[in-house]
């Protein structure tokens, strides 16, 4: 197995940021969900990447924003890859010139395999937990099989997320065997504030699996 793709998403300070480029990330998230607590909005990407490295991917996240949205992110030229966690179109996903991730919300124990299918443009899916209350970010885990199902079915670009962290993304990892992972809260002290230790125990031990 090739070695893991590591994003770290939920991002909202400079420190943080350095931190996570320098703890060997390949990633890192920039919420543009004004509901969220992690919210960053575009005129506080540069303050918030400061230091970040230029080696380091950017993605910002977006839940059924408008065109002019994702544009004012892009215009900034410190993204290199958009996040869809929303009920957006193929089409609109495709229509900014950039690299894509398109999660999907894993709800019950459903073949996901024709939607993954849908968004065959996308560089990555992303599988995340559904919850009423949040589109993401929330901390709970689903049943890894349902990524594993999707992998045996030819998709060698799933991005596993929701509820990992440290001391069970070995084992998703095993069970899965994604091409990338990806953690927000389970690397936090409270919604938006890294904790570094965290970090680093999640990217040693997801390298490791």
């Amino acid at each position: 197995m090739a070695e893991i793709w590591i994003k770290i998403c939920g991002v909202t300070r400079a420190g943080d940021a350095r931190a996570i480029s320098e703890s060997g990330a390949d990633a890192i998230g920039l919420v543009c969900y004004p509901p969220s607590r992690r919210h960053v909005p575009p005129e506080r990407f540069a303050e918030v990447l400061e230091g970040a490295g230029g080696k380091i991917e950017i993605f910002a996240l977006f839940v059924d924003s408008n065109a002019a949205a994702v544009e004012a992110a892009v215009k900034t030229g410190l993204v290199t890859g958009l996040q869809f966690h929303g009920g957006e179109s193929p089409g609109f996903c495709e229509s900014f010139g950039l690299p894509y991730m398109k999660a999907l919300r894993v709800r019950g124990d459903e073949d996901l395999l024709p939607l993954a299918d849908r968004y065959g443009s996308a560089r990555s899916i992303l599988l995340d937990t559904w919850d009423r209350s949040a589109p993401g970010g929330t901390g709970k885990t689903f049943p890894w099989k349902i990524a594993a199902a999707l992998v045996a079915a030819g998709k060698g670009n799933v991005v596993l997320a929701g509820g990992l962290r440290a001391g069970n993304v070995a084992a998703a990892i095993r069970k899965a065997r994604p091409w990338g992972v990806d953690a927000s809260s389970g690397v936090e002290m409270e919604p938006g504030i890294k904790e570094l230790s965290k970090v680093t125990d999640f990217i040693r031990e997801a390298r490791n699996a």
